[in-house]
């Protein structure tokens, strides 16, 4: 274990955190643990709903490569059990469950894309089907007896859908048991989780001492905004970056992003020291550092984390010969229509290439000014092109040519 004083630990530990429950036990822990070089265990979960990660997940992850590299063990979970259930967190409706092939193909997923962030061989990879699987149905109607129906509706989405007569599945109460099982079953000293996350973390610390164990200290991280720097960022509001998009994409959005959220992505997923950051802040506060070079630099910086160094100046150089020089990408795709004697209906053609979900999603970024055809605005959707070559733009990144 490295041999970092616990004053020095607590003061990266903080970073970009919203809440530790609580400090003065996670101090006495990092005291005992500097005093007698045993590391502590941390550990964080993350039920493989989707197989997709984006740098809202990432704000987790990067806390634990923290902790990693100040020396304590850490464990990823991967809630193939608790999967399965779906976390009620944030949700108005019962979620369908998974099925078991769902779950474990979601989790290979995962597991190829955390190891972009974590280092593979200090991370232990955990199921927790690994303990949960083994607990009786006596066990288990003993761990729920530890709670009761009140205290489960004090978590706000619950009450909320008690208030509104929208069901509750009994098997949603059990969840936040079975992931503060967790806790119990490795003798967790540190857990991370989001601020979504608040109710289910307690549930862990509460069980540890029901079950005669020190508790747990929770560290909680905030939920990363969005590419619009409102809504927290998801793939199902289109406001994401994953870490497995084109190199392009990535550098891309994170150009989009405004320059207050771009601090927020700094504090929250960059490596540069906590005296560099001060510095950034301070130089762009006096005008000694351009906002846009300190938005490349966080792009370089992310996209060469999940490729490469010579990847990460390609797309810095190819974003700056389209935005600044006004150039073209050199890798436009060619879409080539199929009958070449009919007109084309641009929304069609986007939905088929890709460049929108839906023939209606099409006609709303035509409506929205957001097509462009040979760098002239197309702002009618039932206009139509007549059969040729033509150069097709859909925002501000991406680039098709069509050809008939």
């Amino acid at each position: 274990m490295q041999i970092i004083k616990p004053e020095d630990q607590i003061r990266e530990i903080r970073r970009g955190v919203v809440e530790i429950l609580l400090e003065d036990e996670l101090i006495k822990k990092l005291e005992r643990s500097y005093q007698t070089g045993t590391p502590l265990t941390v550990k964080a979960g993350f039920d493989p709903t989707a197989p997709d990660i984006h740098l809202g997940h990432t704000v987790l992850l990067e806390k634990m490569r923290q902790l990693q590299d100040l020396g304590h063990e850490i464990i990823l979970i991967i809630g193939d059990m608790t999967g399965m259930i779906g976390d009620p967190t944030g949700r108005s409706e019962i979620r369908k469950p998974l099925t078991r092939e769902e779950v474990l193909q979601n989790a290979e997923t995962y597991k190829q894309q955390v190891f972009k962030v974590l280092d593979a061989e200090k991370t232990q990879v955990r199921f927790n089907s690994e303990w949960l699987e083994k607990l009786s149905l006596m066990e288990t109607i003993r761990l729920q007896s530890r709670q009761t129906v009140a205290r489960m509706l004090e978590r706000e989405d619950f009450k909320q859908r008690f208030a509104n007569h929208n069901p509750i599945g009994i098997h949603e109460f059990i969840y936040p048991l079975l992931q503060g099982y967790d806790s119990v079953a490795l003798k967790s000293d540190i857990e991370l989780g989001g601020t979504d996350q608040r109710f289910n973390l307690l549930m862990g610390r509460e069980l540890q001492q029901d079950y005669g164990q020190e508790q747990q200290v929770l560290v909680i991280m905030p939920l990363l905004e969005g590419t619009d720097g409102i809504k927290k960022m998801s793939k199902s509001l289109g406001n994401y970056i994953g870490i497995s998009e084109p190199p392009k994409e990535i550098f891309g959005k994170v150009m989009s992003v405004s320059d207050e959220l771009m601090l927020r992505y700094y504090e929250l997923l960059s490596h540069i020291s906590l005296d560099e950051l001060a510095e950034l802040k301070e130089g762009l506060k006096n005008g000694s550092v351009h906002p846009m070079e300190a938005k490349k630099s966080l792009a370089v910086e992310l996209v060469e984390r999940y490729y490469d160094t010579e990847t990460a100046i390609y797309a810095r150089d190819e974003f700056e010969n389209i935005f600044r020089n006004k150039g073209l990408p050199e890798d436009i795709p060619v879409f080539n229509i199929a009958n070449k004697d009919e007109d084309i209906w641009l929304p069609a053609l986007m939905k088929e290439a890709g460049l929108a979900k839906s023939t209606g999603e099409a006609m709303r970024l035509i409506k929205q000014g957001g097509v462009s055809v040979d760098d002239e605005k197309w702002t009618d959707p039932d206009k139509k092109l007549s059969p040729g070559e033509y150069l097709l733009k859909v925002g501000k990144r991406r680039f098709l040519k069509i050809t008939s």
